[in-house]
């Protein structure tokens, strides 16, 4: 699935993904063009992206978040990335 948003991830931007459980994937994509964006206009650019991905990989994103570097700090679903709750299923 990432190999796709290679294509994407240029020097500055930062893409990581991990599955948080068998049906839940989470993307986190860093990027400073993402500034002055709002949020529809990132994730309209993503999803295009996103839709070439197999069905049964794109139904199972469940966590998308596009920000910048600076937005990293403030964002609690950012940190819940970095520091995951461990899921019960």
């Amino acid at each position: 699935m990432l190999n796709l948003l290679t294509a994407y991830e240029r020097a500055q931007a930062q893409v990581e993904g991990r599955r948080h459980n068998p049906v839940s994937i989470r993307l986190r994509i860093i990027d400073p063009d993402f500034q002055g964006m709002d949020r529809i206009a990132r994730e309209s650019t993503l999803w295009k992206l996103l839709r070439q991905l197999p069905e049964e990989v794109f139904v199972n994103i469940t966590m998308l978040l596009l920000l910048t570097p600076e937005e990293t700090a403030h964002s609690l679903a950012s940190q819940e990335f970095d520091h995951p709750i461990p899921s019960r299923v």
